[in-house]
């Protein structure tokens, strides 16, 4: 079991990792195109792409895990998950396609864009969300294929999407001149290319999820997003805390200190992608094993999770500590020093919470694993939303910018407190 878990474990992280690096290259080329303005219209787009993720993972990995449970359990009714899964999510892709059509400049606006950053983000913004319903697709993909012994296939789809990004990335914006528009296009296609490589595991002979049919059912969906709003919540708390901060920060500093935070909050999501990997890789193995009766396996596997979050934790905030200003001089292609001042007392101030997030992603995960949906969902609000917003707005009003970056530590320390009592009384 420790092999299995180490080889869902480090493939998933890859995967997740993968992601996270586009979106750092993403951020890179933006900043030596466009400058600190470039950088802000991607951060102030970051809570939409929050809530498409949101979205998918919920359906995507509630799902999955729904299958996994009954499955395990010997259930027979359980071909029609990954299509019921894939029906729902392009239902709840159309609003957003609907935003990208007919108003990318309210979707700025609403986030706290002026008339300049609105005319440059405007068709980033517009392409991001007309490829809505690939982004939520690509969650069932990954998340069944994981189920399904193929985290291998799940990781390459994640690294393959990730790579054709980069790649393109550079290609759009600068060889071919396309600017935002180009790196719009680029991020828009890589779930594609995920999606892709993830459907050759369900074409080839180790597939054994079935793809039956009935009509939809609003209770069925309810009943697998349950198992999903860890990983829903996971997602929507980045989007929730990107816009409190980039909101409160726009009031402290203007624009140079949401291209501050845009630097801290993309590296941050390198953070969330590990400790995403950690969990997600965990979630299939603790799901068969519950399904299964087996409990005793059930807690050794979340022990040897919570030791690797962990460690994971003591490197990541150590490694930020000692490479602080290089990793915003990356970032900064301007020189700005405004912005260098800012990220830099961002970045070590707010990475503090990571000494506390792993460990609570994990066991918020394994609510969900084990069909704990309403642990998972209390913790879950409380982690993603309700500490996170109020320390911001609290912090802000007595520390400013230096509050607003402790914010994140202080909901994380409350967070933990409030989930070890509840996993202690289950």
């Amino acid at each position: 079991m420790k092999h299995k878990f180490l080889q869902y474990v480090l493939q998933n992280i890859a995967g997740m990792i993968g992601v996270s690096v586009y979106i750092l290259a993403d951020t890179f080329f933006i900043s030596i195109y466009s400058g600190a303005d470039g950088i802000t219209v991607l951060n102030l787009s970051l809570p939409v792409y929050g809530l498409i993720f949101a979205a998918g993972s919920m359906v995507g990995i509630g799902s999955a895990t729904r299958y996994a449970i009954k499955k395990a359990q010997g259930q027979k009714d359980i071909d029609f998950y990954f299509t019921h899964a894939i029906f729902w999510d392009l239902i709840l892709s159309l609003p957003f396609v609907l935003l990208g059509i007919f108003g990318p400049e309210q979707v700025l606006r609403a986030m706290g864009a002026d008339a300049a950053i609105m005319e440059l983000g405007k068709s980033y913004v517009r392409i991001f969300l007309l490829f809505t319903p690939f982004f939520m697709v690509n969650y069932v993909f990954t998340a069944f294929a994981r189920n399904d012994n193929a985290p291998g296939t799940a990781m390459l789809g994640s690294l393959g999407g990730s790579l054709f990004n980069i790649v393109f990335d550079y290609l759009f914006m600068f060889p071919m001149d396309l600017g935002l528009t180009g790196a719009a296009l680029a991020t828009a296609a890589s779930p594609v290319v995920t999606i892709l490589i993830c459907g050759s595991h369900y074409l080839g002979k180790n597939n054994t999820v079935p793809f039956g049919w009935r009509l939809p059912s609003v209770k069925q969906l309810f009943s697998c997003c349950q198992l999903g709003i860890s990983a829903f919540v996971g997602e929507l708390s980045s989007a929730v805390a990107t816009t409190v901060f980039n909101l409160l920060i726009l009031g402290i500093a203007g624009n140079t200190g949401v291209a501050a935070y845009g630097v801290v909050a993309n590296l941050s999501l390198v953070a969330m992608a590990i400790f995403n990997g950690i969990a997600q890789g965990t979630q299939p193995l603790i799901s068969k094993c519950y399904g299964s009766g087996e409990k005793g396996e059930v807690h050794f596997l979340l022990r040897l999770a919570l030791a690797a979050a962990l460690a994971a934790e003591g490197i990541l905030v150590a490694g930020i500590w000692v490479f602080t200003d290089p990793l915003v001089k990356l970032f900064n292609s301007e020189a700005n020093q405004a912005l260098a001042y800012y990220a830099h007392d961002g970045m070590r101030l707010y990475f503090l919470g990571y000494l506390l997030a792993g460990v609570n992603m994990m066991l918020v995960s394994c609510f969900s694993a084990t069909d704990r949906a309403k642990q998972a969902f209390a913790a879950s609000v409380l982690r993603g939303v309700v500490a996170i917003t109020a320390c911001a707005v609290i912090m802000s009003g007595i520390w400013g910018l230096h509050g607003v970056w402790l914010s994140f530590p202080a909901s994380e320390a409350i967070t933990a407190a409030v989930i070890l009592v509840m996993y202690r009384r289950g």
